[in-house]
């Protein structure tokens, strides 16, 4: 069951200025900025993604078996319609504030909803179509529960912990997703359902 946060202000008009996030420095040129609470009135937000989306289930293939993929998605193209105004707005302020670092704009959009503590991702970047040289960004809202996301050097080092959820804004950047690795970890406590949204430029998925 999913708990509301009582810092959550619906009455508050569109996203937070995304100048007031804060960046860490990473080694090997990577960095991550974050700012709590982005997005205001995000539990709405939760509850209208939670039943308006459609979501669906995948399966992979590991090694000699088919399983289930830990967590159910949604994703929409360039030119897609997303399924709530306040993700337009999102991804508007993303592209007016990081779009002149990037170099192109915010085009996709990958959600992800992870229905409890067995729900996960393992260690992975999002680097495909982009190259073993190309730096890019990937931008998370997290709305719902809050959940873990580690960060640790790619080939392994300390993990750094962020929880996000309640609208809390991740962007990694500078060569996180080529030298960094992130991943939502299983919880042994009990948890409540949490939404991801993961907006990308063009190639990254």
């Amino acid at each position: 069951m999913f708990q509301g946060s009582l810092l959550d202000r619906a009455d508050e008009a569109g996203p937070r200025p995304l100048s007031e996030a804060r960046r860490t420095r990473l080694a090997h040129g990577a960095w991550i900025d974050v700012l709590p609470a982005w997005i205001p009135g995000a539990d709405a937000l939760f509850e209208r993604l939670h039943t308006s989306v459609p979501w669906r289930g995948e399966s992979r293939r590991m090694y000699d078996r088919v399983v289930d993929v830990p967590r159910l998605l949604s994703f929409y193209n360039e030119g897609t319609e997303l399924p709530d105004p306040v993700l337009d707005e999102a991804k508007a302020a993303l592209n007016a504030h990081y779009e002149e670092e990037l170099g192109e704009p915010f085009r996709t959009a990958g959600l992800c909803l992870y229905r409890d503590g067995r729900d996960s991702v393992a260690w992975h970047g999002d680097r495909i179509g982009r190259g073993a040289r190309a730096d890019t960004m990937v931008a998370i809202l997290s709305v719902g529960a809050p959940r873990q996301l580690l960060l640790r050097p790619r080939g392994g080092g300390p993990a750094i912990k962020r929880e996000l959820g309640h609208g809390d804004l991740i962007v990694m950047g500078g060569s996180c997703q080529r030298t960094w690795d992130h991943a939502i970890p299983k919880s042994t406590r009990a948890v409540g359902p949490r939404i991801s949204i993961q907006f990308r430029p063009r190639g990254v998925r």
